[in-house]
């Protein structure tokens, strides 16, 4: 999405950035039932500066805030497994954040970890800050905490966008994390099924503080290694991460909570900020809540070209964002520009021919088309 800060910061409605909803949440649930629910931030080395500034504006707010760093890792050059750092890349590039399987152990590496136990903390709520469906459900917890389950997962029904998405399976006895680097590549378009994988991990994680304690200590959360290359200024480096979804194999009782839709609404590129930015969802509390308008259950499909793919280039070719309530697909390649108070519905694909500016007037209202030039709106 072209970010060069933290994602948590990019606006999602109402000038109101991904954290700020965040805050709001905690701050009304704090309110609502006068406890003291902290948020915690883990950064990684390329984040930690930009968030310590970030955060000093909710200083006035009714919640602690607390931020860490995750570990880091020199990256390793494929040529001989040897460290990027030793090969005179000193600076930030020889070095990686090892995927948030890394959260457990960073707790309580920063300390953080012994602080929440010790204010009497008994369960932590791990998601990904760009889930703007990832909110505190008490019924989940109050589950947890009647069953003595040390591990949650919240799982829900694959579709089509999810075929990538990590799977569990039951294996040698005990629930386990099946993610698609680990699948074979023969056997890669039977785990895209969603006939025979039905539910994916939305990486909303419930898991007890003490089991983490426990485990950690006795380094025993031994996650399944995900390689992923890279390559820095030429050289071919070599990613060794961890999934912290994965974890769930060494906790006592673990279970998974298939949830709704709902609670997964995940912002990784520009067509995702494009729905949560239109009509198709209101705001109430810090709650990105869908319009009931809606009577299809599914939301759009939605393709935008290269020109779109960074956050400043795809506000600067909307006068404001369309209608989507009425729409099922919408595909924009090329040089796409839309004015205001635009209505999309139906099948509309928009094709700018190469070298031409295409402009959407203001008011159009546009279903079931397709736009190679002006003379078709």
């Amino acid at each position: 999405m072209g970010c060069t800060g933290p994602k948590s910061v990019i606006e999602v409605r109402n000038g109101l950035t991904f954290l700020d909803l965040i805050v709001q949440q905690i701050e009304n649930l704090n309110s609502k039932y006068g406890c003291s629910v902290p948020l915690l931030l883990m950064n990684s080395f390329n984040t930690h500066d930009d968030t310590q500034k970030i955060v000093e504006k909710y200083s006035n707010s009714n919640i602690e805030i607390h931020t860490f760093n995750q570990s880091q890792y020199p990256r390793l050059v494929i040529e001989d497994f040897m460290p990027l750092p030793s090969k005179g890349q000193t600076g930030k590039d020889g070095w990686y954040p090892p995927g948030h399987g890394d959260v457990f152990s960073s707790l309580m590496n920063s300390g953080k970890l012994e602080a929440l136990l010790a204010k009497g903390k008994e369960y932590v709520f791990v998601a990904n800050s760009d889930n703007l469906g990832a909110i505190v459900d008490l019924k989940i917890l109050n589950h947890l905490v009647n069953n003595k389950n040390e591990y949650c997962m919240e799982v829900t029904p694959k579709t089509l966008a999810d075929v990538k998405g990590g799977t569990l399976i039951s294996y040698e006895g005990k629930v386990q994390l099946l993610e698609i680097a680990q699948v074979p590549d023969e056997h890669v378009s039977e785990f895209k099924s969603i006939e025979k994988f039905k539910i994916f991990n939305t990486n909303n994680l419930w898991v007890n503080l003490k089991a983490v304690k426990r485990l950690v200590e006795a380094d025993a959360l031994k996650m399944e290694i995900i390689p992923n290359p890279k390559e820095v200024d030429g050289i071919k480096v070599l990613q060794l991460e961890t999934a912290a979804g994965a974890a769930i194999r060494f906790f006592d009782r673990a279970i998974g909570i298939n949830v709704p839709r709902s609670r997964f609404l995940p912002v990784k590129a520009t067509s995702d900020l494009l729905l949560v930015q239109s009509d198709l969802y209101t705001l109430a509390d810090g709650l990105v809540i869908r319009n009931s308008a809606r009577t299809n259950p599914a939301n759009p499909s939605i393709e935008l070209g290269p020109e779109f793919k960074k956050v400043g280039n795809f506000l600067g070719r909307f006068k404001s964002i369309p209608s989507i309530i009425g729409l099922d697909s919408l595909k924009v390649s090329g040089d796409v520009w839309f004015g205001a108070n635009v209505t999309l519905k139906g099948k509309v694909t928009i094709s700018a021919k190469p070298g031409v500016k295409l402009e959407i007037p203001d008011g159009a209202i546009l279903e079931n088309k397709e736009i190679n030039g002006p003379e078709d709106i």
